[in-house]
């Protein structure tokens, strides 16, 4: 992605096509998951916001980066112990399925998170 975007379509129209799909249903699944969370951009990516940062997202060369904090990443690991994982987290390579119904839960636990 360029610097500069102002929104999340001009983020996801700066990828090929095959990214801009993968990124395309991400951010319906993540709407689905959190409807009233509003999204911008904030560290260059696409973020979700529901009292405070609910979750981010972004397209790399190689695969599709999920940022759903720490406290996500340790109460799915099981789920994700196939994906590369960091602190907060997640590597979706593009020669693999993306979990979307798993991406959708990790976001549900999130709203939790920050709705308690």
């Amino acid at each position: 992605m360029k610097s500069g975007q102002k929104d999340v379509d001009d983020y996801i129209a700066g990828f090929p096509e095959d990214a801009r799909v993968i990124l395309t249903k991400l951010r319906k699944v993540i709407r689905e998951a959190a409807p009233d969370a509003s999204e911008t951009i904030s560290y260059q990516m696409p973020t979700f916001k529901l009292n405070g940062n609910l979750v981010h997202f972004a397209a790399f060369k190689k695969h599709i980066g999920f940022y759903p904090t720490p406290s996500a990443i340790t109460a799915f690991a099981k789920e994700l112990a196939s994906y590369k994982t960091s602190k907060g987290a997640l590597q979706f390579p593009y020669d693999k399925p993306i979990p979307y119904e798993l991406i959708k839960e990790i976001t549900k636990f999130r709203v939790k998170e920050n709705s308690g």
